[in-house]
């Protein structure tokens, strides 16, 4: 059964870290594309950053310079750092996995996703 699961998330002050960890069981994604994407109350899901299997990335610009996401293809893993977190990406992170790989994807969600984590931060 291919499941994504994600851990990490939980409350940090404004300018605190986080690091969110997402393991995929099932399958390998190891040539695909995987991506963190979160959703804040009332507002639509948005991409936050997403990962080829070759290593190239593209994030939302409301976090590019403060989060960076990278993979364990070994382990099936993908990460999302956050730094200077700021109370606007107080959301749920959701892990998403695709079933393709590279660039020209990166604007289209996979179709598995994790069950999501919390991610609070405090003014």
């Amino acid at each position: 059964q291919l499941q994504l699961v994600e851990s990490g998330g939980g409350l940090v002050q404004a300018g605190g870290s986080l690091r969110l960890s997402c393991a995929a069981s099932g399958r390998s994604f190891s040539s695909n594309n995987m991506g963190w994407y979160r959703q804040a109350p009332g507002k639509q899901r948005e991409l936050v950053a997403v990962i080829s299997s070759g290593g190239s990335t593209k994030y939302a610009n409301s976090v590019k310079g403060r989060f960076t996401i990278s993979r364990d293809n070994a382990k099936n893993m993908v990460f999302l750092q956050l730094n200077s977190l700021k109370p606007e990406d107080t959301a749920v992170y959701y892990c998403n996995a695709a079933l393709y790989s590279g660039s020209a994807y990166f604007n289209t969600p996979g179709r598995y996703w994790g069950q999501g984590t919390q991610v609070t931060v405090s003014s």
